[in-house]
């Protein structure tokens, strides 16, 4: 997600003239951005005061995100102690613009495609954190800081090129012949691709410049499971068989592997979160995003076929630069 943003804003930069000077602070390295990156912890004060200096916009991206973190203090010593961080490092820099990247897991799961306004309700450790971290943006913007510019943006699950994360494992089984259905599959999701949700970042922060904004991001149509194996089946021009599981299964399955996990101390693909987030109904309403003069750049039916395309169609790319996500 970063490393397509900072693409995006340096491309902007490169080739189209426009004003756009990045600074990418990190924790490790960038393989493509190493020009721009340097190594801070949001964190840590010292650091964002160092880094800081000098900015106009500040793009908070810093997360504690897979859903096997442990011990599970470390999701809030990161996404809440670093907003808590680089807001007073902000304040001492001068800095008076932020865009933070929250979540749709603020308003929990099977919920009946919530807008920006509707009761939060986080089933886990990442979701109550990030709605934590919201309370404690919006309460700093409200005592004091009402000249700010903020800007939140709750993304749904993000799939695209390189991203290793629920969505690409998801399509791995579907395209791989070896997908077991738990449910009936007829639960539907929201998802965006990745090179739809910078290029709306991209624009929130050329366009939104006073007040505090909130927009949920979502590429529309929401697929079932059953139409989305379909839609893959059709991409790649094969026939991709499904066996269906009832739902009390792949539970009990998952709770064995969550068992597993905790004997071997290794973080495992399957876990009973993953399953129950599987089954679950995720979707939500962007209206707000794509209707304040926001075009998005793919359809959600391009998107998918760019992914498969990079990931499944081609050889892998020979220099096995992947990104972690959920």
């Amino acid at each position: 997600m970063g490393t397509r943003l900072l693409g995006l804003l340096t491309e902007a930069a490169w080739e189209k003239g426009e004003s756009w000077e990045v600074k990418n602070v990190d924790l490790q390295p960038s393989h493509f951005f190493p020009d721009v990156t340097v190594i801070g912890d949001a964190r840590v004060r010292e650091d964002m005061e160092r880094e800081l200096k000098g900015a106009d916009v500040v793009v908070l991206l810093a997360a504690q995100h897979r859903d096997d973190i442990w011990p599970v203090d470390l999701y809030y010593d990161t996404n809440v102690g670093g907003m808590k961080t680089v807001l007073a490092a902000m304040e001492s820099c001068g800095v008076k613009r932020i865009l933070f990247f929250s979540s749709v897991a603020v308003y929990g799961i099977n919920k009946k495609c919530p807008d920006e306004n509707h009761a939060k309700d986080p089933f886990n450790h990442y979701g109550k954190s990030k709605w934590e971290a919201e309370q404690v943006l919006r309460s700093w913007w409200e005592e004091g800081h009402r000249d700010w510019n903020v800007i939140v943006v709750r993304p749904t699950v993000i799939f695209g090129e390189r991203n290793r994360g629920n969505v690409y494992n998801l399509l791995r089984q579907i395209s791989g012949g070896r997908f077991l259905m738990v449910g009936k599959g007829e639960n539907r999701k929201s998802m965006a691709y990745v090179g739809n949700v910078v290029t709306f970042v991209k624009y929130a922060l050329e366009h939104l410049r006073e007040g505090y904004n909130v927009f949920n991001y979502v590429d529309k149509p929401d697929l079932t499971m059953n139409e989305l194996v379909s839609h893959v089946s059709k991409v790649l021009h094969k026939h991709i068989p499904m066996t269906h599981f009832p739902y009390w299964m792949g539970m009990a399955g998952g709770y064995c592997f969550d068992l597993l996990a905790k004997i071997t101390g290794k973080k495992l693909a399957i876990s009973s979160v993953r399953v129950k987030k599987f089954c679950a109904t995720t979707e939500f309403d962007a209206t707000k995003a794509h209707t304040c003069g926001f075009k998005a750049p793919y359809t959600l039916a391009e998107g998918m076929a760019r992914t498969l395309e990079f990931e499944f169609v081609h050889p892998q790319p020979a220099d096995g630069i992947t990104f972690k996500s959920e």
